[in-house]
């Protein structure tokens, strides 16, 4: 009997090289086999889903999630290191074959990029000093509130917060903390696992969950042409899901379990 790696390139070479006409079609499953290698990419500035570790190392719960889809795929990695921002753009010209990076879909986002059944969950909240008056999103008025420019808590924020919220937008999650410890804004909106990460080590600061904003799932994105592709993820996706490999990656990096996924 063949092994999890040997069976689930068979099913990608039999996907990535169907025809169901006489003339071949552009396929990124197929040039990623060809090639040997997937170009994935990552928010190193992100944990703990990524971040550069002393050694100048990458690592997170996306990067073991990029690492376990390149070895089941039989081929090698490369990570492409993106910003929240320009993880749509990467992917439009062809910088990068997936992001696997907290990436929250949303309907305006499917509009230009395809997402995978969901690999994971996380708590959007909105965090502050314990001696910030924050009870409700009517209490961001007149406060600045720093969020990751492009990413779900910039989007969710933005459409929640009242006239005379001043919304301050970074680069990636690590500058907005960065801003929040050092008294440039008020709050912060973000995962929940980020803000207590951030709080653990700041506790002088003591930093508390205000309110939560919603709960989000994240996916795998890729272009929208790429069927076979996308096939092929969703079944990975639902393969370590039932056999744990998620999970533990999930608890190994959130410190809980991982929250029950739905599938398209």
């Amino acid at each position: 009997m063949m092994g999890l790696k040997q069976s689930l390139v068979a099913a990608a070479v039999a996907m990535g090289f169907a025809m169901t006409g006489t003339a071949a079609q552009a396929d990124a499953l197929a040039d990623i086999l060809q090639r040997g290698k997937i170009l994935i990419a990552v928010d190193l500035g992100n944990p703990p889903f990524s971040v550069s570790n002393a050694n100048h190392e990458p690592e997170g719960a996306d990067v073991d999630v990029a690492q376990l889809m390149a070895k089941d795929l039989g081929v090698k990695i490369e990570i492409v290191p993106v910003t929240g921002p320009n993880r749509i753009p990467f992917l439009q010209t062809g910088k990068a074959d997936v992001v696997v990076s907290s990436f929250s879909y949303t309907p305006e986002r499917a509009r230009t990029v395809a997402f995978s059944n969901p690999y994971g969950a996380l708590k959007v909240s909105v965090w502050a000093p314990k001696s910030v008056v924050i009870k409700s999103v009517a209490d961001l008025k007149g406060k600045r509130i720093g969020v990751t420019r492009g990413n779900i808590q910039d989007t969710e924020v933005t459409a929640l917060a009242p006239e005379g919220t001043v919304i301050v937008r970074f680069d990636n999650d690590s500058t907005v903390a960065a801003a929040l410890i050092a008294g440039q804004v008020d709050a912060m909106g973000g995962a929940d696992h980020l803000e207590a990460a951030v709080a653990a080590r700041n506790p002088d600061k003591q930093l508390e969950s205000k309110f939560v904003i919603r709960v989000s799932y994240y996916s795998i994105g890729m272009r929208h042409s790429e069927l076979n592709l996308l096939h092929w993820i969703n079944t990975w996706i639902d393969f370590n899901k039932n056999n744990g490999t998620l999970g533990a990656i999930y608890k190994k990096w959130m410190g809980s379990d991982l929250p029950p996924l739905s599938t398209f």
